[in-house]
C-alpha cells in the first residue's frame, strides 16, 4: 500500500509537469504513462544485460551519454538509433500540434505538480514513510513498493547519507625485515578481465599470464565484486578508498558520487604520509566519472590521461591497447625514484565486443582475443618490473565480468581473478606462501596496505576498515573477519 501510495502520486506528479508544458490533458496524460513504460523498458533491458534495476544514480549517467557516446550508442544498433530518432521527430511534431496555447490549462498542470510535489514531500516525513527502505536491497524493494517509488526512496535515503570522519591514523607493525618494503607499487584494474575457464567451456582457453602469475604470486584468489558486466567505479572506489559496501550503505551505487567528501580514505592519501607520490594512469577522458576532480583529491599527484598517448592506429580498435599501456606504466616505473603508487585502468577490452573483429562476428572469440592482450599484459609488467631490480608490488585484477549477449549472463557467480606479484631488489619474484585469500575490493585495499605500511595493530578488523567508520555492522562482521584474516579459501 505504501508503494501504491507513492507510485500514485508520482504519476499525478507527472501528468502536472506534462500539463503545465503543454496545456493538453489527454496528451499529457499519454506522455506521463509513456515515461512510466519508457524507464521501465530500460530498467528490463539493464536488468536482463547486467543483472539488476534501474537505480537513481544511473540518471546522473545522463549527462556522460552526451559527452561520451561511444560508451553507449554502440551498444544500440544503428536500426534502433535510427528508430528512435524518427519517434523523437514525430514526437515533437505531434507536441507542437496539440499544444494549448490557454493559460489556464497550464496553470492547472503547475497546480497538480505542486500539490503532488507537496504531498510527496509530507508523505516522507511521516513516520510511516521514514523507515521504509532503511537498508539497500534493489531488487527486493522494487517487487515490494514499485519501479517509481523505489527510485524516489533510495535517491531521499542517498541524500540523506553524511560523509564519515576524516580517516585517523592508524597504528601499525612494521613490515617485516626478512623481505624488502615495496618501492613500487603498480595496480592494474584491468577492464572486463576474467579467467575464461569462469565464463565459457571449451579447449584452449587458458591465459597462460594468469596461470603462471597465480604459481608464483604472493597472494591471489577471487575479487568479490558486486556489479556484472559494467559499474568499474564501483571496484575501482573499494580498491582505492577501502570502504566496503555495508559502509557505504545507499552511496554503494555510485561511489563516485560522493566520493570527494571521503577523499581521506583513498589509497594515495595513506601512502603520502609515508613518503609516497601516485600516479592515475588511463586512456580516456578523466571527465568520464569525474576522475579529473576526485583522483587530485584523493592524494594522486598527477593524472596520465589520454592526452599522454598516440591515436589509436587503424585495425586496431576503438581504445589505446593494452599493450601501449604496459609501455607508458613500465617507463613511469622507470622514472620513479621516490616510492610510488602507479594505479593504472585499462581500456582495450572495453565492450560491447563487436562482430567486426579479427574473429569473424564470434562476440566469444573477440572477447578472448582482447582477454588475451590483457593477459600478455601482466607478463609484460613481470619482466619489465624485474627488470628494475627493486623492491616492488605489482597487484592485478578485473574490475567485473563481461556482458556478452548469448554466452554470459548476470545471476550466477560474479568474481573476477586478481593476483599480488611481490619482487626482491634484485627482481626475482618472491613467492611467499602463495595464498589463496578471497577479497572484496575493499579487502584488496587493505591487503596493500599491509604490504606497504605494515600490519595494523588493532586485534580485530573487518576486510573492510580498521576503525568503526569503516566497519561493516554488527552482522556482517564475522564473515568479514574470515575474509580478512589470512583464512584460506580453496587450494593453494
Amino acid at each position: 500500500m505504501a508503494g501504491l501510495w507513492l507510485a500514485s502520486w508520482l504519476m499525478i506528479a507527472l501528468f502536472g509537469l506534462f500539463l503545465a508544458l503543454c496545456g493538453n490533458f489527454p496528451l499529457s496524460a499519454g506522455l506521463a504513462l509513456a515515461l512510466l513504460a519508457l524507464l521501465v523498458l530500460a530498467s528490463n533491458a539493464k536488468h536482463a544485460m547486467l543483472g539488476e534495476p534501474l537505480l537513481f544514480s544511473d540518471l546522473a549517467l545522463i549527462g556522460a551519454i552526451f559527452r561520451h557516446p561511444q560508451f553507449y550508442l554502440s551498444a544500440i544498433s544503428v536500426g534502433q538509433r535510427t528508430a528512435a530518432g524518427v519517434v523523437t521527430i514525430i514526437l515533437v511534431a505531434m507536441l507542437a500540434w496539440l499544444f494549448v496555447p490557454e493559460w489556464q490549462a497550464h496553470l492547472a498542470g503547475m497546480l497538480v505538480l505542486l500539490g503532488s510535489l507537496a504531498i510527496l514531500a509530507a508523505t516522507m516525513r511521516s513516520a510511516p514513510f521514514r523507515d521504509i527502505a532503511a537498508t539497500p536491497d534493489a531488487h527486493a524493494d522494487v517487487r515490494r513498493h514499485d519501479f517509481l517509488p523505489t527510485l524516489l526512496l533510495y535517491w531521499l535515503r542517498w541524500r540523506e547519507s553524511a560523509d564519515p570522519p576524516p580517516c585517523p591514523d592508524i597504528d601499525r607493525h612494521p613490515a617485516s625485515a626478512l623481505l624488502a618494503t615495496p618501492e613500487l607499487l603498480l595496480v592494474v584494474q584491468c577492464e572486463s578481465f576474467a579467467d575464461p575457464a569462469d565464463l565459457f567451456d571449451g579447449p584452449d582457453i587458458r591465459l597462460p599470464g594468469l596461470s603462471g602469475a597465480r604459481e608464483k604470486a604472493w597472494q591471489w584468489g577471487q575479487l568479490e565484486v558486486s556489479g556484472f558486466g559494467a559499474y568499474t567505479m564501483r571496484t575501482e572506489y573499494g580498491v582505492l578508498f577501502g570502504r566496503s559496501e555495508d559502509a557505504l550503505g545507499f552511496r554503494r551505487y555510485d561511489p563516485f558520487l560522493t566520493a570527494l567528501g571521503e577523499a581521506s580514505y583513498a589509497l594515495p592519501a595513506r601512502l603520502k604520509a609515508a613518503g609516497w607520490q601516485s600516479l592515475f594512469v588511463h586512456p580516456h577522458d578523466m571527465r568520464f566519472y569525474g576522475r579529473d576532480r576526485i583522483m587530485p583529491a584523493g592524494g594522486f599527484a598527477d593524472l596520465v590521461g589520454e592526452e599522454h598517448f598516440a591515436p589509436v592506429a587503424a585495425g586496431s580498435g576503438r581504445y589505446v591497447t593494452d599493450a601501449a599501456l604496459a609501455e607508458k606504466i613500465a617507463s613511469l616505473a622507470r622514472e620513479a625514484v621516490e616510492p610510488s603508487l602507479i594505479y593504472t585502468v585499462t581500456i582495450e577490452n572495453h565492450g560491447p565486443w563487436a562482430p567486426d573483429m579479427p574473429s569473424g562476428g564470434d562476440l566469444v572469440q573477440s572477447y578472448l582475443r582482447l582477454v588475451r592482450n590483457s593477459d600478455a599484459m601482466l607478463t609484460t609488467l613481470l619482466d619489465q618490473l624485474a627488470v628494475l631490480q627493486r623492491p616492488a608490488l605489482l597487484v592485478f585484477f578485473g574490475d567485473h565480468r563481461p556482458s556478452i549477449p548469448g554466452a554470459t549472463a548476470p545471476g550466477g557467480e560474479r568474481h573476477t581473478p586478481y593476483v599480488m606479484m611481490r619482487l626482491d631488489g634484485s627482481g626475482a619474484i618472491v613467492r611467499g606462501d602463495n595464498r589463496r585469500v578471497d577479497l572484496t575490493p575493499a579487502g584488496l585495499h587493505h591487503a596493500m596496505l599491509d604490504i606497504v605500511l605494515g600490519t595494523p595493530a588493532a586485534t580485530l578488523r573487518a576486510d573492510t576498515a580498521i576503525h568503526p567508520a569503516e566497519q561493516a555492522p554488527a552482522a556482517a562482521f564475522p564473515a568479514t573477519v574470515a575474509a580478512a584474516s589470512g583464512q584460506t579459501s580453496g587450494a593453494g
